[in-house]
């Protein structure tokens, strides 16, 4: 019998994906109620601000000092899938544009030849708490569309797709009839990119179809335990499956979430450090010379954390001026 299970690892920090993706990061925040600089109303002591990634009363600042989050940083040679399941993330980047999406909104942002943003997370309720969850998915570009003009879309919770059937939920972010960008690898027919939120009721059952030629990975981040090809795996694993063959998913007694990332390998040397992401050490040399001679824009912005009113909504300024929202 063909083996359906490739591989099994614990969920980490960031966690590990097979080409096309890099890694995906899983934020998941209690904050407290925000005070009026929309940071937490609390005692911030004891943290290790600017790089506060150790949970602490059930969340964290990140490189935030006052508010949560990554101020100004840069980014070249991928793009970023960012999922704002619960809360708020402001977003201001360096071609002047800025938004402010959440509550299943996705921000889909190719960095290209080089951008530099800042994503803050607002606590916008002084008089309860600001529970934050995201995903943050990053994937390649290949080396012919690394140096494109950067470019984001928004795809707002109310037109993504969703797919439920027999106490199985689907939330489609990539693959089916979702646009991505138009020099995303995902943008490519045969590329086969499918990135999905799956919520399974107890006992619920799903089988995977066979997808040759495509890596694919299961990560299961919310439940208790579950059935993959026979196989009982407990919460906090991702999995690799054997995309040739014909898997099933069977949920156990508690109800469930997972993420599927899905996606053709793009098949080539990947340079990676820090905030950027190229074929050859050479490009990445590159890249930090480009950045330190100031090749990636200026920073239109008076603060390196900014954030929008606290009464602004769910909106998108795009640098050409156009504005929109849900």
């Amino acid at each position: 019998m063909t083996d359906r299970i490739l591989g099994i690892r614990p969920l980490g920090f960031p966690w590990e994906t097979s080409d096309p993706f890099l890694f995906c990061a899983h934020h998941d925040d209690r904050y407290p109620a925000g005070n009026e600089e929309m940071g937490p109303a609390a005692s911030l002591a004891g943290r290790q601000l600017g790089m506060d990634f150790t949970i602490r009363d059930g969340w964290r600042m990140y490189h935030g000092d006052i508010v949560p989050g990554f101020p100004r940083h840069p980014h070249r040679g991928f793009e970023t899938i960012t999922l704002a399941r619960r809360g708020l993330i402001d977003h201001s980047d360096g071609l002047g544009a800025k938004a402010r999406f959440g509550h299943g909104d996705v921000q889909w942002m190719t960095a290209g030849r080089g951008i530099e943003h800042a994503e803050m997370f607002p606590l916008v309720n002084r008089d309860a708490g600001n529970p934050t969850e995201l995903f943050q998915i990053w994937l390649n570009l290949p080396a012919e569309d690394k140096m494109v003009e950067p470019y984001f879309t928004m795809l707002w919770a109310d037109t993504i797709p969703v797919v439920e059937a027999d106490g199985v939920k689907r939330v489609i972010l990539a693959g089916a009839d979702v646009a991505a960008p138009p020099n995303s690898w995902a943008s490519r027919p045969d590329s086969k990119v499918e990135i999905w939120t799956m919520s399974l009721d107890p006992g619920a059952r799903f089988v995977f179809s066979p997808e040759p030629g495509v890596n694919r990975s299961l990560y299961f981040f919310q439940g208790s335990s579950a059935r993959i090809a026979g196989r009982k795996i407990a919460v906090s694993h991702g999995i690799r499956l054997n995309s040739e063959a014909e898997v099933e998913l069977v949920n156990g007694p508690e109800a469930a979430e997972f993420l599927l990332l899905q996606g053709r390998p793009i098949g080539e040397p990947v340079a990676h450090r820090g905030p950027f992401v190229m074929n050859t050490p050479g490009e990445l040399q590159q890249a930090y010379l480009d950045y330190r001679r100031g090749l990636f824009g200026g920073w239109p912005h008076a603060r390196t954390d900014p954030v929008h009113a606290r009464d602004a909504g769910r909106f998108a300024l795009h640098a050409d001026g156009r504005e929109e929202r849900p």
